[in-house]
């Protein structure tokens, strides 16, 4: 070996779910086109399962407490990309604001977008509504002005130009989960579609 080769980079094995494989970029996966929101007509509302609604404007998220997750993104389509750095609202933060009992979440996105969550996986410090990715406001194309982000499922799970959640006794599953892509979604599992 020559002096100061050290060889390639490893991965640490245990941050990979089987199956993906690592990606430097941040690819861009919609399911239609860009929706542009402004800040100012942004808003996140959160209906509870009697009909109740708490709602945010863009000022009011900013003005809540933040924080900085680094987390892990892993997509359906098999790419992962490690130690990715995001700044938004634990939605530990708006849901201590909602009364509720329910078991599980349909979230939307502005542009028709659905997807479906356990309430508990968006607690606990598991899920925040991101609005800055590396330092810098989120793009549209990556779910400005704000995104949903739950790291420890698919990708798909983390609905861009999230607009609410409405929460319910029942699981009702979203767009991705009609068209045949499992209910939950577990990259560690490889729940990429039903059956899995």
């Amino acid at each position: 070996m020559s002096p100061g080769f050290s060889g390639r980079d490893r991965v640490d094995d245990r941050r990979l779910p089987p199956g993906q494989y690592l990606t430097e970029d941040f690819p861009v996966l919609s399911a239609g086109p860009t929706p542009r929101i402004p800040p100012a007509e942004w808003e996140f509302r959160i209906t509870t399962e009697s009909g109740q609604v708490r709602r945010w404007s863009w000022p009011e998220l900013l003005a809540l407490p933040s924080e900085r997750p680094t987390v892990d993104l892993h997509c359906v389509t098999k790419w992962s990309k490690l130690g990715t750095g995001w700044q938004g609202v634990s939605l530990d933060v708006l849901l201590a604001e909602v009364d509720t009992a329910a078991d599980f979440a349909l979230a939307d996105a502005y542009g028709g977008y659905t997807t479906n969550l356990p309430l508990a996986d968006l607690l606990d410090g598991q899920a925040w509504i991101a609005y800055r990715y590396e330092g810098e406001e989120l793009a549209p194309e990556h779910g400005g002005p704000a995104r949903l982000l739950v790291p420890h499922l698919y990708l798909w799970k983390s609905a861009k130009w999230i607009h609410g959640l409405t929460l319910g006794f029942a699981d009702e599953p979203g767009f991705w989960e009609t068209a045949g892509y499992h209910n939950y979604g577990d990259p560690w599992r490889e729940q990429r579609y039903q059956g899995d």
